[in-house]
């Protein structure tokens, strides 16, 4: 090219020279017009190579974007610079350049010059491509509820779990935290909670299913889409609870090495502490009680009690956190590659290092384009946690012994011990005593990975294969010494003990499809998919105990070093193990008209190892219509309406998540036998009946509706998304009590139950470039649901669950008419002022006296005309019993929202959100209620006398109903929680004569603070169980947390 270029040039001066030298005029003329039709067709067919810069509006260059010739295959991407190079470009061609989330632009080659471009955001992103399962669609042609959370907003979280990335975040999308407790996790609900099984979420990462999030790095995300509605049908049977779809962060080809650095530390703190009593005010309450029981008061002198020990001090504590995370990203002109390492580790505010947290992961991707028309795609995860946890959400918990301890106590004895909790019931002890003597140790190795092969053919073909796995390996070690808590304590331990557990964990998925795609005449798009599936998993589980560890010291806290060695599982003669299969046929037509009338059909054929040969298979259709009313000629023109789409979808989903091979009996239970006699020596162990089974069991389903409505106004400045939906669940897979004369195993799965969720979804967005050098976005989400049982097994049937106190009946249900998981006790009415009030007054088996609760009286009896015979009213049975317990609320929150607040100036960057839930109730139930232990601060305001209160009792250590389950024991759970604030500043490499392209550093708090009512730890921490979640028993609190973070780019 050179050396022609060269030849040219030399000729056209000669050229030139010659046209000088000529005098008439009208040669001079028509040889000008040969010269120029000479260098004009010299032009035409000259090419050249078009160099240049991509960068935003901001001047930030622009790594990735994909330049092509159009109408050609040629073309490159531009580097971590923004720096591009196209060669042999004819000039007159036209370069588009594209990027995600900016707008398309194109450029006519004049020359070899070299080019800047400067791209715009698409603030309405039409065009941006989703992942929706075995494929993508443009955010204009989705016809389902797909929500999507980007790198952006994770990175602003800088969350330590995924989930956390979600509260908030996207409407419809719910989190409960299990627990504040390092690596906990959470409970995410999409669209409610529609089973009383297991309502987890079908989670894939690049393709590869993921039952556990933990085992991804949150900075390793590029995005987050999620399936609300029936499209998430094509997954099938693991699609009934939705579906999210992870993107992690790759190379791209012709990418140079882009190295990128992510660090923050920092430390975390309690958020609240509850409100007790004191040591004096506990000791003159104590005495009190001691006096109206007919006993004597313990304590006869307390001038010089003070306020003693605040057992919630000794416990909290600032707690390091830390994390770091290092990434390359590469691509040549074929092929790409990405590795990333991050480190994690976190301590505890309640129990410091006893509670730690630590995680490793590392992950490698590598995509090649090999022949001419193969794909290939592959990668591997390796993550290994190692995790410390103390007793929590329990009775005996740490939180409850801090709570229930007297304040009169110290920590230490005289002697330097550890203080004994006398006289304080069986279940309260020292709580730093008790992390001193806990080691609970948990090491998870998880390893996943995938492969892929597509190959084009025939123009509009594709066929695709892909395999996934994951194995996981998970170690537990406990280790129990000999300890003492005081006398009578259900904790004390005289023979010190140690446990090993070892796991494993495995399945893989097969994938393989077909995709044939084209456009007919610029009108007509087609898209059809036909596939397969095959999913497998298996485990086994295994576990040892031993006693008399040496010295009593951890360090020699072994099976194999210790005395009387035994298999937790001898009596079942083998290791537990389990085995599920599924076996599935999909299909999906997508077809649109002039990419403004839409349509999407799927029927999947899914069959499950969990039923028998008459119900293993089972068919599930779905389809979605869209229709882009903004492309219509009366809305094309419109200033205020940019976009405007309508889209419903009707689906059915299947559900089979139970016990494997619940619908046939096994022999996988455990017995003993005795065989000559009745001693020890006759003693045998053996297998017995297992669970007892079902043949007729068969798919749960799920009959879900969506109407939906997207838009964007005034310049794509406000965008809005609302929808209405409706999940009807039929042929709910329960096990309720049965009778012990159907056997000794565990009872069988029925299908019996129907529940539906009815809600609303609504967001809006607006987001403006005020200047040149400020941007500002707002946006907020708010999602209302109506949960109820439409149908139990039965009528009048209901199942329960769920424990309040000592030796009390269930408080939770799933009944007919309420909804899921509702909270059933007594109604109070106040507070007996005085034996009259008593006299005339329904009461129950403990005599209440004035002071105590009084109790509505609610179970109502026919009265009857003595002549006719005829009932003739209802009235009161004068009888305070179990049959009087009514609907006392429910953790279900009736709505959800989420506020996101963020603005760029110059190189300063702020974003804040915050989350609400609004109906929902929490059960307290950390109060031991025993005569002895210390009590919350309303205690204060308790009945004293005639007139006093008529909201709290009076306190007695006689028998009372006061400690029975009512609605003074539940409150309003509802709350709205400042979760993040990050401010940062960037530094950016503007002279170019670096490596070092951004330098960031931020500061960012979490948890910030919460606005409620609710007088427990955490508000927003519960089980997330359908049948006994929003109990409290301690929960172990969200802390907050402060961080100082750098991200560095080369």
């Amino acid at each position: 090219m050179f050396f022609v270029e060269v030849f040219y040039t030399i000729l056209l001066r000669a050229i030139f020279t010659f046209i000088k030298t000529l005098n008439y005029c009208f040669m001079r003329h028509t040889l000008f017009k040969f010269l120029a039709l000479f260098c004009l067709a010299f032009t035409s067919a000259q090419n050249v190579d078009v160099s240049g810069t991509i960068q935003d509006e901001s001047g930030i260059p622009i790594p990735g974007v994909n330049i092509i010739v159009k109408n050609t295959t040629k073309g490159s991407v531009s580097d971590f610079d923004g720096n591009f190079t196209v060669t042999g470009v004819e000039i007159g061609s036209t370069l588009t350049f594209s990027y995600i989330g900016y707008i398309t632009q194109e450029l006519v080659v004049k020359d070899k010059s070299n080019l800047s471009i400067t791209l715009a955001e698409d603030v309405a992103k039409l065009d941006e491509v989703v992942v929706i399962g075995y494929g993508t669609q443009t955010k204009k042609e989705i016809t389902g509820a797909v929500s999507v959370v980007s790198s952006e907003t994770i990175e602003k979280l800088k969350p330590t779990r995924i989930e956390q990335a979600l509260q908030g975040q996207v409407a419809g999308v719910n989190v409960t935290a299990n627990s504040g407790s390092p690596g906990a996790g959470a409970t995410i609900n999409i669209r409610g909670v529609s089973t009383n099984g297991d309502s987890r979420p079908l989670i894939l990462v690049d393709g590869n299913v993921i039952e556990d999030l933990s085992v991804i790095n949150p900075a390793d995300i590029e995005s987050m889409n999620i399936l609300k509605d029936a499209t998430a049908g094509i997954y099938g049977v693991r699609a009934a609870n939705g579906v999210i779809l992870i993107t992690t962060k790759t190379g791209r080809k012709d990418m140079p090495l882009t190295i990128e650095y992510n660090a923050y530390a920092g430390f975390q703190e309690t958020t609240r502490k509850m409100s007790v009593l004191n040591a004096t005010e506990y000791a003159l309450i104590v005495n009190e009680a001691f006096a109206a029981g007919g006993s004597t008061p313990p304590y006869t002198d307390i001038s010089g009690l003070g306020k003693g020990t605040d057992w919630q001090d000794v416990i909290f504590q600032s707690a390091p956190i830390q994390s770091h995370n290092i990434s390359f990203r590469a691509g040549k002109g074929k092929s790409s590659y990405s590795y990333s390492g991050s480190f994690l580790t976190q301590d505890g505010i309640v129990g410091g290092s006893k509670s730690n947290f630590t995680r490793f992961t590392n992950s490698l991707a590598y995509n090649l384009d090999f022949l001419e028309n193969f794909k290939f795609k592959s990668g591997l995860t390796l993550t290994r946690q190692n995790s410390k946890g103390l007793p929590e959400n329990a009775l005996g918990s740490v939180l409850f012994n801090a709570l229930n301890m007297a304040p009169t106590f110290t920590v230490y004895d005289e002697n330097g011990g550890f203080t004994l909790a006398e006289g304080l019931g069986g279940e309260v002890i020292n709580p730093l005593a008790q992390i001193e003597n806990t080691y609970n140790r948990n090491k998870v190795m998880k390893l996943n990975g995938f492969a892929g092969l597509s190959y084009n053919f025939l123009e509009h073909f594709t066929a695709e294969a892909n395999i996934q796995f994951n194995y996981a390996e998970v170690s537990n070690f406990s280790f129990d010494p000999i300890d003492y808590y005081g006398v009578g304590k259900v904790f004390n331990t005289l023979k010190s003990g140690v446990f090993e557990g070892f796991n494993i964990f495995r399945d893989y998925t097969f994938d393989g499809f077909i995709k044939y795609e084209n456009t007919f005449n610029d009108t007509h798009k087609l898209n059809v998919l036909l596939g397969t599936s095959v999913f497998k998993t298996t485990g086994m589980f295994s576990g040892a105990t031993a006693s008399d560890i040496k010295n009593n010291d951890i360090a020699f806290a072994s099976v194999a070093e210790a005395s009387d060695p035994q298999d937790i599982y001898k009596e079942l003669g083998r290791n537990p193990t389990f085995d599920a299969r599924l076996l599935s046929y999909f299909s999906r037509v997508q077809y649109d008209y002039k990419g403004k009338y839409l349509f999407s059909a799927v029927v999947r054929r899914d069959g499950s190892t969990k039923f028998g040969p008459e119900n293993k298979f089972g068919i599930f259709p779905s389809g979605s219509i869209g229709w882009v009313a903004s492309d219509e000629a009366f809305l094309k023109d419109s200033n205020f309406m940019n976009f405007l789409k309508v889209r419903a979808s009707y689906g059915i989903l299947g559900n089979d998540r139970i016990g494997d091979y619940r619908f046939v009996s096994l022999l996988t239970g455990e017995g003993t036998y005795f065989f000559g006699g009745n001693d020890r020596e006759n003693e045998y162990f053996g297998k017995a009946s297992g669970p007892i089974s079902n043949p007729q069991i068969k798919w749960e389903k799920q009959k879900t509706l969506d109407v939906g409505l997207d838009m964007r106004f005034l310049n794509n400045k406000i965008d809005l998304t609302t929808d209405y939906f409706k999940r009807r669940t039929e042929d709910l897979l329960v096990s309720p009590d049965i009778s012990g004369l159907l056997g000794t195993g565990a009872p069988p799965f029925v299908n019996a139950g129907i529940v539906e969720n009815t809600g609303i979804e609504f967001a809006i967005g607006y987001s403006d470039n005020l200047s040149e050098n400020f941007k500002f976005s707002i946006k907020y989400n708010v999602t209302a649901i109506k949960n109820e049982v439409i149908s139990v097994s039965g009528e009048g049937e209901y199942l329960e669950g769920g424990g309040f106190g000592i030796s009390q009946p269930a408080i939770s249900r799933m009944e007919a008419g309420y909804p899921l998981g509702y909270f059933v006790g007594f109604q109070t009415a106040g507070i007996f002022q005085n034996q009259s009030e008593i006299d005339n007054a329904a009461v129950g088996e403990v005599a209440p006296q004035p002071g105590d609760f009084r109790f509505v009286d609610q179970l109502t009896v026919p009265i009857y005309d003595p002549e006719t015979n005829e009932i003739i009213r209802y009235e009161a049975d004068g009888v305070i019993n179990l049959d009087d317990r009514v609907n006392l609320g429910n953790p279900l929150p009736a709505a959800t929202m989420g506020l996101n607040i963020s603005f760029d100036y110059k190189k300063w960057d702020f974003a804040a959100y915050a989350f609400a839930s609004l109906g929902n109730e929490i059960v307290r139930n950390y109060e031991r209620n025993q005569q002895a232990v210390n009590k919350p601060s309303w205690y204060l305001d308790r009945w004293t006398g005639e007139g006093t209160t008529n909201t709290a009792p009076r306190v007695s250590i006689g028998p009372s109903s006061n400690t029975v389950f009512s609605d003074f024991y539940v409150e309003d759970g509802s709350f709205v929680r400042l979760q993040n604030a990050q401010l940062g500043y960037t530094f950016s490499n503007d002279s170019g004569d670096s490596k070092l392209k951004s330098f960031r550093i931020y500061l960012s708090g979490s948890n910030l603070f919460t606005l409620t009512k609710y007088n427990g730890y955490d508000p927003t921490a519960g089980t997330g169980a359908p049948i006994g979640g929003g109990i409290d028993q301690g929960f172990y609190p969200s802390a907050r947390t402060y961080l100082l973070g750098v991200n560095v780019k080369f």
